[in-house]
This record gives structure tokens, sequence and C-alpha cells, in this order.
């Protein structure tokens, strides 16, 4: 209790257990959103990226692709294009009185500016697009969704490195756990025999493998780091621009292709079928919603939603294609699971620093050596004011000093911090 040497009239101080107890419940109606928002995100990626493998292996022909990957990617990232206008141009109608339109000149020129990062992701990401069709060449689509899982490590590592992420070491045992259970699915999992170019199909697997894993990383989190370093700016507004950056990057790819192959790879239309056309709305809806992951959530909770996936994919893999769901699926699942659990457990999470000092508050005996050092140093300093100097009577400057005193006295836990107890 804290007694005033006035009046003493008691008052009870805001204890630790208030203010935690006031902090505890403005943060679980903020994290409420927060869960309801990752649990939106994490169902729909799951629903979306379980489908992504299913849906390319339903568009191979004899084992190959009768269409160009280039042209697939590059209507994916027109579709996500289009998709960005529909929702400015929403946005723009429904503004409010004053409000500068997201559609003007100057609104897109300064957009454009703040986010010419976004241009690096969205060539990774080109690259990364093709690459998923090479993969399905060489595993099937839970073994692909296993080996995807690898890049959870590679972008913790590139967190830490560029946004400086910190992670505590139960969270990097979590994401060991992930690399066994995936390490335990791959085991023989690798078709035997060639690639059309001669090389050993293990051989052509892990360097596919290794930049599957790489270069999306590195997309995900410069994704991460261009979208909330910009956070003010208008999600849309951003995706326009990395969709369009996506877009032209793959229409290169395409003229580049008709360089080599001739005049005819220019039919971006040419070998599709309907599950291609799923597979190119599926792409791009899974891009849209990875954008809200890398703003509003976390890339590790995105490659985590996508683990959750796998099993899906597993699952309706063997009951469509017949593929067999061996020990190894089951054993490796269990582990990704138990990682999943660890990593995100609240007991994982990295425990704040100490400051380097603490406040106590002031009992009611040092309240009133307080009372004596405030007097001594405020209220005897009143005489020394020279424009008080002056015949309004003694008791008038008395009273004032009195005044300054007792309205410094009810400020005095402030004073503390500066003023030393006199023993």
């Amino acid at each position: 209790m804290i007694e005033c040497s006035v009046c003493h009239s008691k008052i009870a101080p805001p204890g630790s257990k208030t203010v935690s107890r006031a902090y505890d419940t403005h943060r679980s109606y903020v994290s409420s959103k927060t869960r309801l928002l990752n649990v939106l995100l994490v169902g729909g990626d799951c629903i979306l990226v379980g489908f992504q493998p299913i849906l390319v292996y339903m568009s191979k022909v004899d084992g190959g692709f009768k269409f160009s990957p280039v042209s697939v990617n590059f209507l994916t990232e027109l579709a996500k294009f289009i998709f960005a206008i529909i929702m400015l141009l929403f946005q723009a109608r429904n503004k409010k009185v004053g409000e500068k339109s997201l559609l003007s000149i100057s609104s897109l020129v300064q957009a454009a500016r703040n986010n010419v990062l976004l241009a690096v992701p969205a060539l990774l990401y080109a690259i990364n697009n093709y690459l998923k069709f090479i993969m399905q060449l060489y595993f099937n689509p839970a073994t692909v969704k296993m080996l995807s899982n690898l890049k959870v490590l590679v972008i913790a590592i590139l967190l830490k490195m560029i946004m400086k992420r910190r992670f505590s070491i139960i969270q990097w045992e979590a994401l060991a756990l992930l690399l066994i259970g995936i390490s335990i699915n791959q085991l023989r999992s690798l078709p035997e025999g060639t690639t059309s170019f001669g090389v050993p199909i293990a051989t052509g697997a892990y360097l596919y493998t290794l930049t599957f894993v790489t270069v999306p990383s590195l997309a995900s989190v410069f994704n991460e780091y261009a979208l909330k370093s910009q956070f003010d700016t208008s999600i849309y507004h951003q995706n326009l621009f990395l969709y369009g950056y996506g877009a032209i990057f793959n229409f290169l790819a395409i003229l580049g292709t008709a360089i080599f192959k001739g005049p005819s790879s220019l039919d971006i239309l040419q070998g599709h079928s309907k599950a291609t056309m799923l597979l190119i709305c599926n792409n791009a809806a899974q891009g849209i919603l990875s954008s809200f992951f890398f703003k509003y959530a976390d890339t590790i909770l995105k490659k985590y939603s996508s683990t959750i996936a796998t099993i899906f994919t597993g699952i309706a893999s063997a009951i469509l294609f017949g593929h067999t769901l061996t020990i190894n699926f089951v054993l490796g699942i269990s582990v990704v699971i138990i990682s999943m659990h660890q990593f995100f457990s609240s007991l994982s999470k990295v425990k704040d620093e100490k400051q380097s000092g603490s406040l106590k508050m002031v009992d009611n005996q040092d309240s009133k050596r307080y009372t004596f050092i405030l007097y001594a140093i405020f209220v005897d300093h009143v005489e020394t004011v020279p424009y008080l100097d002056v015949d309004y009577g003694n008791n008038w400057i008395y009273d004032f000093k009195r005044f300054i005193f007792f309205s410094l006295l009810f400020r005095r836990e402030e004073w503390s911090i500066f003023i030393p107890i006199m023993d």
C-alpha cells in the first residue's frame, strides 16, 4: 500500500498481476483475430497446395507434358495480374470522400518506386514455377511435397541472415526433426533409369532438388521483406507489380523458347486440357494466398501449412493414382507433425532479454524520506526566485511554496527514479 504523508490516505499500487492481466486481455483480443486469420490461411493453403501436385500429375501424358510449362506460368501470372486489377477497381469504387484513388497515376508511380524490390522474387518465382514441373518427372506427388518442406530450414537461415529473426534452440531442434522426417520419406523413393539428357536420374534429381529448395526459399524471404518493408502500401498495389513482373519474366521465357524451338512455341494454348486449366486456376489462387501469408502472417507458417497438405496429397495420390503409402511415408509424416507442434509450442518461443535494471515501488517509510528530500530541494529554493521577492507578505510566499511542494509530492514516484534514498 502507498500512504500519503499529508492526508494519510492509502491506495493500492498497480501490482504486476493487474498490469499482466490487462496486457493478457489485450493480447488475447489481438491474437484471437490473428489465430482466425492464420487458420483461414492454413486451411486454404492446405487445399490449394494439396491439389497442386495432383493436377500436375493429371496433366502429364505418357510421362511427359504436351504443353509448355512456361505457358502455364505465364497464364498463371496473367490471371493473378487481372485479379489484382479487379481488386484495385473494387477498392477505387468504395473509397471514402477525400481519399486518393489507388488507380491514380501518382499513386501507381509512387507504389512502383517503393516496390521495385518485388522484381527479385518475381524472377525467382518464374524459375521456381518451371522447376515444379521438372520435379514431377522424377518424383510422385507425395514425395514432391515432402521435398518442398526442405525449404523450411533454408528459409529459417535466410530469415536469420536477412530479416534478423531469432529462433530458440527448441525451434532449431524442431527444424532438425523436420529434416529427419523428410529424409525418412525419401528413402527408396527415386525411380531407376536415366533422364533424357543421359545423366543418371539420381544425380539429376538431387541437382534439381538443390535448386528447387534454394530458389523458392530466396523468393519467399525477399517477398516477405519487400511486402512488409512497405506495409502501408495496399497489398493489391504490391500484387499488381509482383504479378506484372512475373508475367514479363515468363513472357521473356516464352520468347526465348520460341528462338530455340521455333515460332510454334508462341502458341501458349497448345497442348492444354481441362486439367491444365484447373492447374492454372489453382496456381493463381495459391499465389494470391501466399501474398497474404508473407504480408500478414509468416513465411515459416506458410511452409508448415504446406507440410500439412502433404498428408492430403499422399492419401489423394494413393486413391486416384494407386501410389503406395509406404511405412517410410507414415513415419516421416509422424515426425513432421511432431516437429510442427514443437516449433509453434509456447514453450519454444524466444524469451525476451532481461532488462539491465528494475524499477521498485516506494513503500511508506521511503515516502516520508522522499517528502523531506522534495521539500528541501524544491520548497526552500522558491525563496531564490527573483520575481517572488516582492512585498506581498510572507504568508503569500509561504502558501505558494506549499502549493509547489504538494504539487510535486503527488508525483514523487516519478522523481524517485532520479533521487537516491538517503540513509
